[in-house]
């Protein structure tokens, strides 16, 4: 729960996070990536290092079907969050146009310094952990991506239900992904593909 705590803005005067006085300078603008390189580290050390923890899925391959799951992943849950994040307002269909030549750039940002380390700590870590203590995959795989949901609760605004319901929802088809390749590679494919496109395509209101 570091990366979250240390990263995400609690509601106050100020408006921005903890992670802003851990690296301020230069003028805090390295404090977002430095802070998650830091987690993510930590992370690693303590669960995979140290503790040995099995079934995260700390690794970048490729396996079979692996294409169907993260397409089907990603359809599906656009075909829900665009016709209910535009009907709750929450989004609303504006392309970028003129900024399609730092999408590459773009989406590899996205993928490694939110999509990954948000992935290892949700279902890595968070999903793996609580499906072995519950002795559930559903139960684990349902309460992890409630959790992700909630832990987007001060973005844009404390507190944004809009953003915890959708997502909630991301998690659960994240969380699939990760269930059925067993690997944070895979769903973070997702999840990147989700920002890249709302990034592109939607404006948030």
């Amino acid at each position: 729960m570091g990366i979250w705590v240390a990263v995400k803005p609690f509601p106050n005067y100020w408006g921005f996070s903890m992670s802003h006085w851990l690296w301020p300078f230069p003028d805090a603008k390295l404090a977002y990536p430095m802070t998650i390189l830091l987690c993510v580290d930590v992370s690693l050390a303590a669960f995979v290092l140290l503790r040995h923890t099995d079934g995260i899925g700390y690794s970048i391959g490729w396996g079979r079907n692996w294409g169907f799951f993260i397409l089907a992943s990603f359809l599906a849950f656009a075909c829900i969050a665009m016709p209910l994040g535009t009907g709750m307002r929450f989004i609303q269909l504006e392309p970028r146009w003129g900024e399609w030549e730092s999408l590459p750039l773009t989406a590899l940002a996205i993928l490694f310094f939110t999509a990954w380390p948000e992935e290892f700590l949700f279902r890595g870590l968070l999903q793996n952990v609580l499906s072995r203590a519950s002795k559930s995959e559903i139960a684990g795989w349902w309460t992890a991506s409630l959790l992700f949901g909630f832990s987007h609760i001060t973005n844009l605004g404390f507190p944004n239900w809009r953003y915890v319901a959708l997502a909630s929802i991301a998690g659960i088809f994240y969380g699939w992904t990760w269930r059925r390749t067993g690997s944070i590679f895979a769903s973070a494919i997702v999840h990147a593909a989700v920002d890249t496109t709302w990034h592109f395509l939607f404006r948030t209101l």
